[in-house]
């Protein structure tokens, strides 16, 4: 009995393919038995186990998601106008400002100065003015009486009364009145020309005095202070700070120059929403509007620059931040979408196995549209309703029957497993035996 054991036992190690016809003992029979039959089936070309689900049919958004970098609205570099010394600083770095809210003040009392000089200036041209109008009015009477002399000189000459050359004395001094009284016009003319230049000066000094406080020009969010108090600043040359606008705020994102028709398309329709959050945040999303495309194509990425604005009520976003961007460009109706997982790639393209009514599965070719978190839009090859394998096609072929891995009609298979399991440890005890 032992020799006729080790003899099968070569046989089945060497060759593989052998039966226990030749052995001359139970454990042959043992062996074919029809457990042993449905093990093999499980493991072989029995139901294939997978999971499936169901197309659906709903609106689906059509959308564009990129990385984009949020900037600020308006930038604002705050540089002092006039030269002294930094006196005070009314915030503190990083603080929010309001429009014409007091930031910084320059010694004022140079510009002072030169503000009460101009108007003392102004005030000595005023009252040369004055004296020139007197001068006028002098003048303008004492040529009236002139010319008056003059004439009645001229009759008493014409009557042999008086001689030629007394009357042609007083005509020379009536001409000089007159004279006169141009040269007054003249003065006061140019005493109102000094006086404009007197209020220009007055004006430019209080200009340059009310540079002496530099006042917010926007709304927005300070920045670092670079210098501090006592220094002196010079004119137009030195950056005191800057103000960064961030209600609203824009966010700068770019797509591939192909998506232009279509973002073209629905911006004339309307609006275009952007939302956009932080790459870290698991928050809700910043909701704003496209509102500016670029006006040329990078030719060096093929993509072109566009911006949304956001309101950023609660400063979500912040200038220099990453962000993810979607921007939604229409609703597609009534969709086919599918988990992403069932859809398969093949030499052919697109593929998906769809489960029959027979519980056997085809390959069916498929165009696929844009992905929508975990679906996708099938635009042709399904319709809404049919069942697809979304796990398990790797041991699938078109024709294979499947069982649905939530274990209805899946027992048989298992069974069958187990039963072959048993058949061979019964032909393993006969074998001890």
């Amino acid at each position: 009995m032992k020799r006729a054991h080790l003899l099968c036992l070569v046989a089945i190690t060497g060759a593989g393919l052998i039966g226990f016809s030749g052995c001359g003992n139970s454990g042959a029979s043992a062996s074919n038995a029809p457990g042993g039959r449905g093990g093999k089936k499980g493991m072989g070309g029995g139901d294939v186990p997978v999971m499936v689900a169901v197309a659906a049919q709903k609106n689906v958004p059509v959308e564009i998601q990129v990385i984009g970098n949020v900037e600020a609205y308006s930038t604002i570099s705050v540089k002092a106008q006039v030269t002294g010394e930094l006196t005070n600083v009314y915030f503190h770095e990083g603080d929010y400002v309001r429009k014409n809210d007091l930031l910084f003040r320059i010694d004022p009392r140079p510009l002072q100065a030169a503000l009460n000089q101009a108007k003392a200036n102004l005030a000595k041209d005023e009252a040369s003015l004055g004296q020139a109008e007197a001068n006028l009015a002098r003048d303008a009477a004492q040529a009236r009486y002139a010319e008056s002399q003059a004439n009645r000189y001229q009759q008493l000459f014409e009557q042999k009364i008086i001689s030629r050359d007394q009357a042609e004395q007083l005509r020379a001094t009536a001409d000089a009145a007159v004279q006169a009284v141009a040269a007054d016009r003249a003065t006061i003319e140019s005493q109102k020309a000094t006086i404009g230049a007197s209020r220009a000066a007055v004006e430019n000094a209080q200009v340059q005095l009310g540079y002496t406080e530099i006042r917010s020009p926007i709304d927005g969010r300070t920045g670092n202070l670079t210098v501090k108090l006592g220094n002196v600043v010079m004119a137009n040359s030195q950056e005191l700070m800057t103000i960064n606008q961030v209600e609203p705020i824009y966010v700068t994102f770019a797509v591939p120059e192909s998506q232009l028709p279509a973002i073209k398309q629905y911006m004339a329709e309307g609006r275009l929403p952007v939302r956009a959050r932080p790459q870290d945040d698991p928050g809700g999303e910043e909701q704003g509007i496209l509102t500016f495309v670029d006006n040329a194509v990078d030719t060096t990425t093929g993509t072109i620059k566009l911006k949304g604005t956001f309101p950023n009520g609660d400063r979500k976003l912040w200038p220099g931040q990453f962000v993810r961007v979607t921007l939604r460009l229409t609703t597609q109706q009534n969709a086919v979408v599918v988990p992403n997982e069932a859809v398969q790639t093949g030499q052919n393209g697109s593929y998906i196995y769809v489960v029959k009514q027979d519980r056997t599965v085809e390959s069916r070719p498929v165009t696929v549209g844009a992905r929508v978190d975990q679906d996708s839009v099938v635009e042709s090859g399904l319709e809404p309703g049919e069942t697809v394998v979304t796990e398990g096609q790797l041991r699938l072929a078109p024709g294979s029957r499947v069982v649905v891995r939530d274990g209805k009609g899946g027992g048989g298979g298992r069974r069958g497993g187990n039963g072959g399991g048993g058949g061979g440890r019964r032909g393993g005890e006969q074998q001890k035996s």
